[in-house]
This record gives structure tokens, sequence and C-alpha cells, in this order.
């Protein structure tokens, strides 16, 4: 099967990316404006470059059109953390995908406790095992595009120490949640590939 992707809907093509691009990794992004923290999973995003620590997210628009409040927040704060998101929080993390008005907080509805490590970022999750604290630092322009791609740049990342099997070369060792279609899935079997001679 050959598919031309401009005979396809909006909703077709998210569906096939969403099933072939995988797996995505998935996690909070976690932002604070007016008094309010807000917390919404996002799967569109990726690490874009080391120099500078960027990464890359699609932001979408919440039902009625307008912008989503992590957009909003971003924007107008310039601040946002970014949570990964292992099996122990996974329920909370696909609860708090629900759309809520700007005015509430998902941290008080689910019950997703929150911890201030860096000044001037927004908490990040408690128990996450990796959050990076990042400032906004370019939005690009996908004409004719329903997301807004938003590049981020990492200024300090908290690792639990509980995930660090080598604390000298910073290795890391835990499973993350990823998004595959319209499931999760955690990373599974894991394959170390042959020298190169």
């Amino acid at each position: 099967m050959q598919i031309d992707y401009k005979d396809k809907e909006l909703t077709q093509r998210y569906q096939l990316m969403a099933q072939t691009i995988i797996p995505r990794p998935i996690a909070w992004i976690v932002t604070h404006n007016n008094g309010v923290t807000n917390i919404a999973p996002f799967s569109y995003f990726m690490g874009l470059s080391s120099e500078p620590a960027t990464m890359i997210v699609s932001i979408g628009h919440k039902s009625d059109g307008s912008e989503k409040d992590t957009l909003k927040n971003i924007r107008e704060t310039g601040k946002c953390t970014i949570c990964m998101v292992d099996e122990a929080l996974l329920e909370k993390m696909h609860f708090s995908s629900k759309e809520m008005a700007s005015s509430q907080s998902e941290a008080q509805e689910f019950e997703i406790a929150l911890r201030d490590v860096v000044a001037d970022y927004p908490p990040m999750v408690e128990g996450t095992p990796s959050a990076f604290f990042c400032d906004f630092y370019q939005e690009l322009e996908l004409k004719d595009s329903k997301t807004i791609p938003l590049v981020v740049e990492i200024k300090e990342q908290y690792i639990d120490d509980a995930i660090l099997s080598d604390r000298e070369k910073i290795t890391l060792d835990y499973d993350p949640v990823a998004r595959v279609g319209k499931s999760y899935a955690l990373l599974g079997k894991k394959i170390t590939p042959p020298t190169i001679k």
C-alpha cells in the first residue's frame, strides 16, 4: 500500500504518523502562570540539538480552537519544566491529559505531587526519573499547521540517583513511557550492538 498524504484528512495523517513514528517519548510539560500550575502530557516532542541543548515540542489547540495553556504559558513566561514519565507515573499522566479550564490545576485535580528544584522555573513532578528546566528559545511557523512547534533550550537537568547506573559517566538506566499509536509502551528489551572494528 502506498499512501499519498495530500489525499488524507488531518486526523488520518495524524493516525498514520502516530502509529509508525514510534516509539515517541512522552513527558509532562509543567508551566506556571497567573498563580496556576499547568501539567500536560505531550508525545510530539524530541531532542533537537546538543549545541545549543534544545528540544522541540509540537503543541496543538483546545477543542474550542483556543491555544492550549502550555503554549500560552510558555509564550508569556518563557519557562517550562519537562518531566519524563515512567510506569509508576503512567496513570496520573494519562488522566492529566483531560482538557481543563485555565484556572484549574491538574496537580490539584489528579493529586500530582510537585517539587521545587530550580529557582525561577516551574516545579517538577515528584518521582519523575528526570526533568529538564527549559527556556523558550524559538517558535517555528509551519504554513497551514494547526500545531505550533516550539523550541526550548535546556538550562538544567534533574536526574534521580536511583536511575544512575554509572555516576562517573552519567549513564542512566530506566524505562521511560513511550506513545505507540493510542497506547503506551515501555521500551522493554534492550539490544547492545556489536562492536565496530
